[in-house]
């Protein structure tokens, strides 16, 4: 039998015709197609201002520039989180301070951002990155709350959140500022990419005016507007994060389709629910109505399956099921620990989930056939481990 990938995109002949349509226009960096997605995908979320950029890992730099964030900073956020979250920080000067996690959700757990606020010595708390774990939203409410008191900005990691949507709002806008991810593994992907969200006028004319080498103009503006001048100004040592028109233009169709891939996500999350919950050596994840799962993580329990989480991967990968670890902490990678002194006791829930955990399969493309061979396989656990 074929092995199961972890993950893979659900591109349709529809996003390959968008991307023949840009190439053949002759424009293919930003320009009309990236001003589509933006406006699009603004509406899509209620926010007054969407802003492509080439990732994540931009969208996050760029709000934490905005919001002028630099040396003798403090910037909090979760270990459990992938590298961009925190590195951002440090580009710009700043120092990096970590916070546990919730053990149901694995997002930052508004009382121990509290705690980790309050005893911060070695800078001035600034900023706030709570990140959206799985496709789980975060406590926005209680984590503003924390904000408001302690006078830190916030900036929403929501790479894995998208279309999560709460009583409140989308993830993403439930903050000043919100980040997401359209990688190759997310639900919404232009193979590379981002966009950052804000309703703040001055942080998205900062952002705007930054993405693209501080630049007075939009390069579409200057050569294909009728009657354009060729003249432009350089007024920031900027940085080269705009989105192609591309990329874009598979965006707006995933855009398009967000709705029955997130619905088709929520139906094999579901079946992976109903079918796994009577294995007592998995703790599954909780649901909930908000959920966008971007993942599906499961937990070992090492004492009652008698094995422990790596060889359970080993397993599964002989079994030709691809699976994937989100993540190793952040604190107990060698840049941070070093930096940081961290040791991994230091946030023991994210540490422990970490020793525990691995994603499943899962993506709108996934048949109930190869689904059910993943589901076999991980009730098969307790003999394949012996």
């Amino acid at each position: 039998m074929e092995p199961i990938p972890f993950a893979r995109p659900d591109i349709t002949d529809r996003e390959i015709a968008a991307v023949a349509r840009v190439m053949r226009s002759g424009w293919l960096t930003t320009g009309p197609e990236a001003l589509a997605f933006e406006k699009e995908f603004g509406e899509y979320v209620h926010a007054r201002h969407a802003l492509a950029v080439n990732s994540a890992t931009a969208g996050l730099h760029l709000s934490l520039e905005a919001m002028g964030i630099g040396e003798g900073d403090l910037v909090f956020t979760s270990p459990f989180t992938f590298a961009a979250t925190a590195e951002v920080a440090r580009y710009l000067g700043a120092e990096v301070r970590f916070a546990d996690i919730d053990p149901a959700t694995g997002c930052l757990a508004p009382e121990a951002l509290d705690r980790a606020v309050a005893t911060a010595t070695g800078g001035t708390p600034a900023a706030v990155i709570p990140v959206h774990y799985g496709g789980a939203v975060c406590d926005m409410e209680s984590i503003n709350g924390v904000a408001r008191r302690h006078k830190l900005r916030v900036v929403e990691d929501a790479a894995h959140a998208f279309p999560a949507e709460t009583e409140r709002g989308f993830a993403g806008t439930l903050a000043e500022a919100g980040v997401f991810s359209f990688y190759a593994t997310k639900p919404l992907t232009t193979g590379e990419g981002g966009m950052v969200c804000t309703d703040d006028d001055d942080l998205a004319k900062r952002i705007h005016l930054m993405r693209l080498h501080g630049i007075d103009r939009e390069a579409w503006d200057r050569y294909r507007s009728p009657g354009a001048s060729w003249y432009y100004e350089v007024t920031e040592a900027g940085f080269k994060y705009n989105l192609s028109d591309m990329l874009a233009a598979v965006g707006r169709v995933q855009l398009e389709r967000a709705g029955e891939i997130l619905r088709e996500r929520r139906r094999l999350a579901k079946r992976y629910e109903g079918a796994l919950r009577a294995c007592p050596f998995l703790e599954l994840p909780p649901g909930a109505s908000e959920h966008a799962w971007h993942l599906y993580p499961v937990l070992v329990r090492p004492a009652v399956l008698g094995s422990d989480r790596d060889t359970v991967v080993e397993r599964l990968k002989e079994a030709g099921i691809g699976t994937s670890v989100h993540y190793v902490p952040l604190h107990v990678m060698p840049y941070y620990a070093r930096r940081y002194s961290h040791s991994p006791g230091d946030f023991p829930v994210a540490f422990d989930r970490y020793t525990r955990t691995f994603s499943l399969p899962l993506y709108s493309g996934l048949s109930d056939a190869d689904q059910d061979r993943v589901i076999e396989a991980l009730t098969e656990l307790p003999r394949l481990v012996q």
